[in-house]
């Protein structure tokens, strides 16, 4: 029988667990390592003196950051040997809600999650526990070990690379939806030129094997180029325009899964501008997709 002061515990670290997994997977970019990380910090949340807590979200915001950073040293090394492309673990039909205003709080686009991908842990950590977290720098330098001014730089930095990269103009949901529904009709049927009308001249691929699947080595720019890598993939491998497909909304982005004839789940993401698909972000590593459910 769980002791009253126990059921409490389990009570607040509750209260936080999708923000602290929102957290994680923006440090990560793995839903699965960020789940694991959550887990480890609920079982240090049982052996913390609880009294001494005052802010029971910014104190596991803290041990969350720090199992991502020590994760992060070694999945560093990983990335280098990377087969291909590397996009973050596909978030379906779901959104973390931080409860906190901004649309960054919110924002777990493929875009913004390769930012910061590019940015060091430290900025990283700096930007998103001050920023979406809501930690005040004072919080965020305990938490990393570094000054206060020193983090102030780090998140400075950190939201300078990521507003540069963001989108300029506002995106239409409904437009979003209605493209991936025209990509899934034009590949399905194999119309080239259908396909051809949706897409945007700087159009670029960016697909994510993990060398476990077949997926282009390198992003495929340009829609003369990925018109041609289409037009290869349908003649060497039909079964791909029979897949069975659903619509989806992957990391914020109108998109689809796909459940090819052997059962392999695909993901697709769509960014769009002015009416036409503008990135295409497809993952097909095995690895990535076990959440994901057709």
């Amino acid at each position: 029988m769980t002791s009253p002061n126990h059921q409490v515990g389990i009570k607040d670290f509750e209260a936080h667990r999708r923000a602290l997994t929102g957290l994680a997977y923006r440090m990560l970019g793995s839903r699965a390592e960020a789940e694991d990380v959550v887990q480890d910090a609920y079982l240090r949340w049982h052996t913390a003196d609880r009294a001494a807590v005052k802010e029971p979200r910014h104190y596991l915001g803290t041990v969350v950051t720090r199992l991502c950073l020590d994760r992060m040293r070694s999945a560093r090394a990983r990335r280098e040997l990377y087969v291909g492309p590397w996009l973050p673990e596909p978030v379906v039909d779901e959104a973390f809600d931080e409860g906190t205003a901004g649309d960054l709080a919110h924002d777990i686009s493929v875009a913004l999650m390769l930012v910061l991908e590019r940015l060091t842990p430290l900025e990283r950590a700096s930007f998103l526990l001050h920023d979406v977290f809501g930690l005040e720098f004072a919080e965020v330098s305990r938490t990393l070990g570094r000054t206060e001014a020193a983090c102030r730089q780090l998140a400075a930095r950190a939201r300078a690379h990521i507003e540069a990269g963001r989108p300029r103009f506002a995106t239409s949901p409904e437009e979003g939806c209605r493209l991936a529904a025209a990509f899934q009709s034009a590949a399905a049927s194999g119309d080239i030129a259908a396909l051809q009308a949706i897409l945007a001249e700087d159009v670029v691929l960016y697909s994510d094997g993990g060398g476990k699947r077949a997926a282009a080595l390198n992003p495929i720019r340009g829609a003369d180029r990925l018109m041609r890598f289409f037009g290869g993939v349908l003649r060497k491998n039909p079964a791909f325009a029979a897949a069975q497909t659903r619509p989806a909304i992957v990391n914020g982005l109108a998109g689809l899964v796909m459940r090819e004839q052997d059962g392999a789940i695909d993901t697709l993401a769509f960014e769009h501008r002015d009416g036409r698909i503008t990135a295409i972000y497809a993952i097909r590593n095995p690895d990535k997709l076990q959440h994901v459910r057709f």
